[in-house]
């Protein structure tokens, strides 16, 4: 009870902070960019000029980069599981609508318009099986997803610190790929959204810097925990029609790692990245635990480097029921 207490004594103390946080990483809806102001504006009279021009320029990209970017936008159109799993966090009342609800449904909002322009590309590119793709994205959020947070908003924000940092590379990654490929409007469609995410990502890491500054031997224990449990990336449930429960994610993730859109170094870098901003070798004045935890976080890295290079990715690429093998290059 007690350990429960200075989470939430941790969480209000930072929620008189959050409306700051608010306008300083979330965009109004006024302001930011919207779906349809990357998209081919169908009241115009040319809009099929630019249907055209879109599925024309989608015919370059290769069998996994269409399985990765599906897989990407199956998992940001997952966004109903998100917001109900954050909402549920210890200090947040949305009931009330603290600041802390309200910094979620504006987060959300944001997020809302990744799956929303990836939806309705795939759509008009005509390179995928959409039914198959919706199926895909119905099961992904019927069956949810369990990332070993529980309700605790440390473990949570070690997560969404880390998470956000990942789709930031993924999205950045693969508009490279499209922009290689000539394909100006997908690369400028996954750049903007991987922007959002780095802005996401610089926010719930301050957070995690914060209540560093308030309870770090607590917040040391939650980051060593999730580490060791891994971060689970939210489609690891992903599946097809007519298949199991997560029996689609090794292959999306294999697609990925082929193309080097997200890979093991990645996952390794962003560990890296995160150790240094929150400086975890130099916090001191930790419990007994808490330094192990500390410890094991400074030495994680490297150790993960020496398992990243005997892991070997499947050359060929599996079958999915998104793509159908004669739909694309």
């Amino acid at each position: 009870m007690a350990l429960k207490n200075i989470r939430l004594e941790v969480m209000q103390t930072l929620e008189k902070e959050v409306d700051s946080y608010i306008d300083q990483y979330l965009i109004p809806p006024e302001k930011i960019w919207q779906p349809t102001d990357l998209l081919p504006d169908f009241q115009k009279e040319n809009y099929m000029d630019e249907v055209t021009q879109l599925r024309e320029e989608a015919k370059e990209l290769g069998y996994d980069f269409w399985i990765v970017l599906v897989g990407d936008m199956v998992t940001e159109e997952a966004l109903p599981t998100y917001e109900s799993w954050l909402m549920d966090m210890e200090g947040i009342d949305q009931h009330g609508r603290n600041s802390w609800s309200t910094w979620i449904r504006q987060w959300t909002g944001e997020e809302n318009r990744h799956g929303d322009t990836l939806n309705k590309y795939l759509y008009l590119s005509g390179r995928v099986n959409m039914r198959e793709v919706e199926i895909t994205t119905h099961h992904l959020i019927n069956d949810g997803f369990e990332v070993g947070t529980g309700r605790d908003p440390y473990r949570n924000f070690i997560y969404t610190s880390f998470q956000e940092l990942a789709t930031n590379v993924s999205h950045s990654r693969v508009g490279k790929i499209a922009k290689k490929q000539g394909n100006k409007s997908l690369a400028k469609m996954c750049n903007l959204i991987a922007g959002d995410e780095m802005r996401h990502h610089l926010a719930y890491r301050h957070f995690v810097k914060t209540i560093f500054e308030y309870d770090a031997s607590e917040m040391m224990i939650a980051f060593q925990d999730m580490m060791q449990k891994k971060i689970i990336m939210p489609a690891q449930n992903l599946r097809q029609s007519g298949g199991k429960m997560a029996s689609a994610f090794d292959d999306f993730s294999n697609a990925a790692q082929r193309l080097g859109v997200y890979t093991t170094y990645d996952y390794i870098d962003i560990l890296e990245k995160l150790n240094a901003h929150w400086e975890i070798s130099k916090i001191t004045n930790l419990t007994d635990e808490a330094e192990k935890a500390r410890d094991y976080l400074v030495r994680l890295p490297s150790r993960m480097l020496r398992i990243a290079d005997r892991i070997k990715i499947p050359e060929d690429a599996n079958r999915f029921k998104w793509v159908e093998p004669n739909g694309v290059v």
